[in-house]
């Protein structure tokens, strides 16, 4: 049996390369920058801030969730989303780890 592919990597690097993923996008870094302002939101109030559909942001929002970036909560009818303060806590050291050890200057 082969091995995945992402065992031949460490751990870190596997953390990383998902946060990265997940903030490919534009609208995904808009999305943390309103919730980050708002402290909370909900779907459609991002909807109305964004020039986008609302299945749009909620596919941007489904890969902020899946990076453990933002968590939502149901409230009522609607899905209330915040930051995740300890992931995003923990991405930034990540990046600053990375950026650290492969600076050229």
């Amino acid at each position: 049996m082969i091995p995945a592919k992402t065992a031949m990597f460490e751990n870190e690097e596997i953390k990383v390369a998902n946060l990265a993923k997940a903030l490919s996008h534009p609208v995904r870094v808009k999305i943390l920058k309103i919730l980050n302002e708002k402290n909370v939101c909900m779907c459609g109030e991002l909807v109305e801030l964004l020039p986008l559909a609302q299945s749009t942001v909620s596919q941007h929002l489904k890969e902020l969730k899946k990076a453990g970036l933002i968590y939502g909560e149901i409230e009522g009818p609607k899905m209330c989303y915040c930051l995740d303060k300890n992931i995003i806590v923990q991405a930034g050291d990540l990046f600053m780890n990375l950026f650290k050890s492969i600076r050229c200057c």
